[in-house]
């Protein structure tokens, strides 16, 4: 029988005391899958928190870098020069609701979507962590995830998924067409587990993205082409024999652990292996391919990164997922394309009349009309926002800048009130005017849509309890 070294100490197969335990599984042998804050979670958050709810999963289309809510949702055609949207409001679906003329088939389907347009957070520029969490401390690095951080929405569905229905050949949030920040090297925080722990970290597929005539240009961009892949099942990046020879050397190491006195250790085995079953099942090899879609719905999302990732979040879905980011992010650190995604500093309007508002309305259309002729949009929550908006002014090179102080999401389908608007800015679409919405609220509706309770309690390492929304309310006026 193998003996496990840890801390120098080998005790493995002798018996481990519940705090040594506790201790390793902090450490990097085992990747943060089981450190303390992330049992007592287990230990303490029952199953009284969670109801049945009107939405079975949940769909993030997250528009990286800020998109501009005078340009799409709240248009303010009277206000002056220098201010006002280049492009003209258009009825919906909806009565008495607007949005902007380059969203034609998106306001189709606003009858069935709300908009919040007194969305904000003190979290700072460019930080994701309240527009996945809720929490708006802005941390000491935007752009770096931290062990500390509390759990992003997703993460909070794998808990809780896993609690209820325990583990299924599909992981319960999935991160497409690559983790928030890849594109730039970067793990940034807010779609992590944070101090939840590893083991509810998201599935993240990677991607080629690429344009039609590079090099790309900043501030006149391309389509962004490409496609999310299960880099080590799509690729042959690893081989049978090769994951055998890890099986085994897992097992071994399984070995040793189920001499361990804690139960959390004996589930990384499980985790272990629950990794390779995602390798090699080919029920998740299936619901990972496009190739199994025709291609006249893949020219219906767009045959774009963006639209492309939004069709396998469908899929995922419909599979049982319980929560899907797509991102419209930057990739140009890996790839030669642009790098602004809707982080729009010079050149805002042409950038959203050629590339932009197009491809979204193809792509948001085109789910919105696939989930609803399979039956699935009233069971699917669909939630489209970025981590701000942009200011009302527009600056001497044709851009907007960074704004958090008034901005829009827009929520659809399961659980929402269709044809809803909630919240009224000023005349500039500047600063609220009329029923003020924190992030946290916004996070708050979706759990309560999930039917997880936002005041659930999640414990850090320290043991500290903190609510899954950090204290948002559900916006009720926008709920069915």
């Amino acid at each position: 029988m193998p003996t496990i070294t840890m801390l120098g100490s080998p005790r493995c197969c002798e018996g481990w005391t519940r705090r040594e335990t506790l201790k390793a599984g902090a450490l990097s042998l085992l990747g943060g899958l089981f450190d303390q804050g992330n049992l007592m979670a287990l230990e303490r958050s029952g199953s009284t928190h969670v109801r049945p709810g009107r939405a079975r999963s949940v769909i993030l289309l997250y528009l990286q870098g800020g998109p501009p809510t005078q340009d799409m949702f709240d248009l303010k055609p009277d206000a002056p020069a220098g201010i006002r949207s280049e492009f003209r409001p258009i009825p919906t679906s909806a009565p008495g609701v607007s949005v902007c003329e380059l969203l034609p088939r998106m306001a189709r389907w606003m009858h069935k979507a709300a908009v919040v347009r007194t969305v904000y957070h003190n979290g700072g520029c460019h930080n994701n962590l309240p527009m996945f969490t809720g929490y708006d401390v802005p941390p000491p690095d935007i752009d770096s995830s931290r062990a500390t951080d509390p759990p992003g929405m997703g993460s909070v569905c794998a808990y809780v998924d896993e609690q209820s229905r325990g583990r299924r050949p599909l992981p319960a949030y999935v991160c497409v067409p690559a983790g928030v920040g890849w594109g730039e090297y970067k793990r940034k925080p807010g779609s992590t587990a944070g101090f939840l722990g590893r083991r509810y970290d998201p599935l993240c597929t990677e991607c080629v993205a690429s344009v039609d005539n590079p090099p790309d240009r900043q501030w006149y961009p391309q389509v962004v082409r490409g496609e999310p892949r299960l880099v080590a099942v799509a690729s042959g990046g690893l081989s049978a024999d090769v994951l055998d020879t890890r099986r085994r050397l897992l097992d071994q190491l399984d070995g040793g652990l189920r001499q361990a006195e804690s139960d959390a250790l004996r589930g990384y085995g499980a985790t272990q292996q629950a990794a390779f079953g995602l390798l090699t099942s080919s029920e998740v090899r299936h619901a990972f391919d496009l190739g199994r879609e025709p291609d006249r719905l893949r020219d219906r999302y767009g045959r774009t990164l963006f639209g492309s990732s939004t069709l396998l979040a469908r899929r995922l879905v419909e599979r049982g997922v319980r929560f899907v980011t797509v991102s419209w992010d930057n990739f140009s650190n890996r790839y030669q394309v642009s790098n602004e995604a809707w982080d729009t500093h010079e050149n805002n309007f042409p950038i959203l009349r050629t590339t932009h508002l197009p491809g979204l309305d193809d792509t948001y259309s085109a789910l919105m009309e696939d989930l609803n002729a399979r039956g699935i949009l009233d069971e699917t929550l669909v939630v489209m926002m970025g981590e701000m908006g942009r200011t009302p002014r527009i600056n001497d090179k044709g851009g907007r800048d960074h704004w958090t102080f008034c901005y829009s999401v827009v929520l659809a389908g399961a659980g929402i009130r269709g044809g809803s608007v909630y919240g009224a800015s000023d005349s500039q679409a500047a600063y609220i005017r009329d029923n003020p919405v924190h992030i946290r609220d916004v996070i708050a509706t979706i759990y309560h849509c999930l039917g997880i309770d936002p005041h659930m309690p999640v414990y850090d390492r320290s043991g500290q309890p903190h609510p899954v929304a950090h204290g948002g309310q559900p916006v009720s006026q926008i709920l069915a």
